[in-house]
């Protein structure tokens, strides 16, 4: 019954979405009728709208707006654009759909499944990052559910163009995403690769990352890092006049943390976590040696380099007001403790995501969201692939799959961060990841051991970097 009223309920959002924004946005039906131009079968598509087509060699690449219900529980209640971008490679191959959980990119780029399926990719923007935001903003209405339906609809429309097998990725926040999306939607997608997904099922538990950060990499960078980022504080005071007059001669302001002292112990308690997040066991050379005798300089420009002074500006912070309104509200945020440091140096501690969010947004957090999703994984995963690095902080909560999953696996890759990738596994677990992700795409390769990327690597095409957000964001 509840799966019958579940599927009703999205028949009816669906209808009633399509309805209001195919008035507002479709073609004129004589303009594409039977036509094969991917771009015409795409505009045809009611609520669908062209910002941009940008060429690229073998590829079509489409710049869109789509236009969503605010509410997909109540899609009477308004409407918004949002921005999706399609990398078309033929209707006959497979679709890739990817996202990074944050803002979108409006130039072409190839995620690795996209790449090892030789297929499409559809990139959609998250709901509340602009421009993909209702206006007014109606903060209540960003969560997981409503995110999730925004793919749905999304794939709803353009599986009646894309009709082979979907694939469901995104890195860090976007595997999240994906998996929340395969939580609420598990008829969509053929299978799932998720990269480096937090998983932080119980937010004031967070004794794995102490547990992680007394013994990644070697003792040697640890101790470098940790050095560093005592001293930052032990120099706090001809620091923060250095982050003043940064400040001013930018045009910084503190105004959502409340301070530029709060600001500064947030940037510095970022930096440890920052560098194993971004950076590998060889960066380690970077860092000064000895931070008792460096200079101001060097202690400064070393957490710049990796924490960012500008993060917990106002205008660091402001494109990033929904992540931290999720973090705050159903998502979670890690909490560690600093056993180098001595207590007088450390005011705040790791700040609270209430503290990075305008006063004038509400926030309430939803202690039963995230739990929901692990359970579900858990037990529940189909054709899901989850790839975390053995360096990266986030990867110490991680996903699992246990008995009741299905051709479900979660991998490592040694010494990677939060780049990790396919690629970097061991070759049993490559072999194997590739060849599940090549036959989820319906695409089933000879053997597990011959199994490889189908289209060749493109320098510019294919993303390999660390999808790098400032400060303590996944």
């Amino acid at each position: 019954m509840r799966k019958a009223l579940r599927w009703l309920l999205a028949l009816t959002v669906l209808i009633g979405t399509l309805s209001t924004a195919g008035a507002a946005t479709a073609a004129e039906p004589d303009a594409t009728a039977g036509s094969t131009d991917i771009k015409d079968q795409l505009l045809s598509i009611p609520g669908m709208s062209l910002i941009q087509e940008k060429p690229y060699p073998g590829y079509r690449y489409f710049v869109l707006n789509y236009t969503q219900p605010v509410d997909h529980r109540n899609p009477a209640a308004g409407t918004f654009q949002q921005r999706i971008t399609v990398l078309h490679k033929d209707v006959s191959r497979p679709t890739v759909f990817y996202t990074s959980g944050y803002n979108v990119s409006t130039n072409p780029s190839r995620r690795e499944p996209t790449q090892i399926v030789d297929g499409n990719q559809v990139s959609l923007e998250y709901r509340f990052f602009t421009p993909s935001r209702p206006a007014p903003a109606d903060w209540s209405k960003l969560d997981i559910w409503q995110a999730a339906s925004d793919q749905h609809r999304v794939f709803t429309a353009l599986k009646t163009v894309y009709t082979k097998n979907w694939l469901a990725t995104g890195g860090s926040k976007g595997g999240m995403t994906a998996t929340y999306y395969e939580r609420f939607y598990p008829r969509d997608m053929d299978g799932v690769v998720a990269y480096v997904a937090p998983n932080d099922v119980v937010n004031q538990e967070d004794s794995a990352y102490d547990r992680f950060f007394a013994t990644v990499g070697t003792k040697e960078c640890r101790d470098r890092l940790n050095a560093v980022q005592r001293e930052a504080l032990v120099r706090r005071e001809p620091l923060e006049k250095k982050y003043a007059a940064y400040a001013a001669d930018n045009g910084y302001t503190f105004g959502t943390i409340g301070s530029l002292d709060r600001a500064y112990e947030a940037v510095v308690l970022d930096y440890v976590w920052g560098f194993w997040q971004y950076s590998l066991l060889s960066d380690c050379d970077t860092i000064p040696a000895n931070a008792a005798t460096a200079s101001d300089d060097e202690i400064w420009n070393s957490v710049d380099e990796i924490s960012g002074f500008s993060a917990y500006t106002d205008q660091g912070l402001e494109t990033y007001t929904p992540y931290y309104y999720q973090a705050g509200t159903q998502l979670g945020a890690p909490t560690i403790h600093f056993p180098h440091i001595e207590k007088q140096y450390i005011r705040y501690g790791y700040q609270p995501p209430r503290n990075f969010v305008p006063r004038d947004i509400s926030m309430k957090f939803q202690p039963w969201a995230m739990r929901d999703v692990d359970t579900w994984v858990r037990h529940n995963a189909r054709h899901m692939l989850f790839v975390y690095g053995q360096n990266d902080p986030w990867g110490a909560e991680r996903f699992r799959v246990d008995k009741g999953a299905k051709d479900s696996y979660v991998f490592t890759a040694p010494g990677l961060n939060h780049g990790a990738n396919v690629a970097g596994l061991v070759p049993d677990q490559k072999a194997l990841a590739t060849a599940r992700i090549l036959e989820w795409a319906g695409l089933p390769a000879a053997t597990t051991a011959q199994a490889k990327p189908l289209a060749k690597f493109d320098a510019k095409l294919d993303v390999r970097d660390t999808e790098r957000e400032p400060a303590l964001r996944p």
